[in-house]
């Protein structure tokens, strides 16, 4: 099922730019021509019909989160900003698991310069994925708002105080500076999708290709003797069976995990990531366990396949990276996905977990 992407700049004000971005989501045939539809109407600005187009298939499908997505776009586009902020709450508290809803919102807070609110749904959005990197920039404009902010109440409360003027002056510079000279936040296409294509929504994690399997350096051959009638001595032959096995074992761990977690056994799931597992979002590891047991438990169905696996093993730790197909009642996610791994005893655990690599 290809996925398609939908990008849009929108300045919020003279000062901040954030991007927003669509929900991105991985879409059947029997919907994309509904989607489509809208996408089309979009990108020639009419919302009104767009719009009217959205409502009738959330009349019947009012759960659908590619519709609702581009309900919040196009009020966000109609100036409907507090709608808008309704409308991508509600999907954050049915679809938890995205983290553009966070951002969107973000964008439209600090268009109301609600900055503190715009700083706590950007961290939601990075707790919910560590790699979104849109929101990191965001929040590095949110940080130097809330900067200002500081900066001119102490200036206020304290006008003799010489080291505030330059600090104060650097951040506004920051902002007042020529935006077409100011690097702007970019969101990728999704694998596949064309920038000039037709308008749609963007995947809620940018699908990256694999980055290729870090490769062992080669044993070198020996260097020749000094006498030239002394032959070289024969390079050490390469032992691919054991790294063949080690890699086989690192895909079964990895196969494993994922048919544990589409099977809802939190046993196996869990017990899939080691000791040293690092939680997302400065998690603590219960707190992250307890978050993953009420998301997956809480399901009715969940499938979980991966694609296009690729193992690199080096000594004790190794790395899997691959296509990750994701549905659970009504959503779909396509995304890139990496885990780190290394061997505890004679099982390979997982140490970290990262989307987009």
């Amino acid at each position: 099922m290809p996925t398609q992407s939908f990008f849009t700049r929108k300045p919020l004000s003279a000062a901040l730019r954030m991007l927003v971005v669509a929900a991105a989501l991985s879409v059947s045939a029997a919907h994309a021509d509904d989607y489509a539809d809208v996408s089309r109407l979009m990108r020639a600005g009419q919302f009104p019909e767009a719009l009217a187009k959205v409502d009738q298939y959330l009349a019947t499908k009012p759960r659908d989160p590619q519709m609702r997505f581009f309900k919040g776009v196009i009020q966000t586009e109609t100036g409907k900003s507090n709608e808008a902020i309704a409308t991508f709450t509600k999907i954050t508290e049915d679809y938890p698991e995205l983290p553009e809803p966070y951002n969107n919102m973000a964008v439209l807070y600090a268009g109301q310069s609600q900055f503190d609110k715009a700083r706590a749904a950007l961290e939601m959005a990075i707790r919910t994925n560590p790699s979104y990197a849109t929101a990191h920039e965001n929040l590095g404009d949110v940080y130097a708002r809330l900067a200002s902010q500081a900066y001119s109440k102490a200036l206020q409360l304290d006008g003799g105080n010489a080291a505030v003027p330059p600090k104060l002056a650097l951040i506004r510079n920051l902002f007042s500076a020529d935006p077409k000279a100011q690097p702007q936040a970019a969101a990728k296409p999704a694998a596949g999708a064309q920038a000039s294509g037709p308008v749609t929504v963007a995947a809620p994690v940018p699908a990256a290709a694999a980055k290729p399997a870090p490769v062992a350096p080669a044993t070198p051959a020996a260097t020749p003797a000094a006498t030239p009638a002394a032959p070289a001595a024969p390079a050490t032959p390469a032992a691919p069976a054991a790294a063949t096995g080690a890699e086989k074992d690192v895909e079964a761990a990895v196969r494993n995990w994922a048919q544990a977690w589409s099977s809802k056994d939190m046993s196996g799931y869990l017990g899939s990531y080691g000791p040293n597992f690092d939680p997302p979002g400065n998690q603590a590891r219960k707190a992250w366990e307890e978050d993953r047991r009420a998301r997956i438990v809480g399901k009715s169905k969940i499938s979980v396949k991966l694609s296009n696996l690729s193992v690199s093993v080096q000594g004790a730790k190794a790395t899997a990276r691959f296509k990750q197909d994701y549905s659970a009642d009504t959503l779909n996610i396509s995304s890139r996905k990496t885990l780190d791994l290394a061997k505890v005893g004679e099982r390979w655990v997982i140490v970290k977990e990262s989307t987009g690599g």
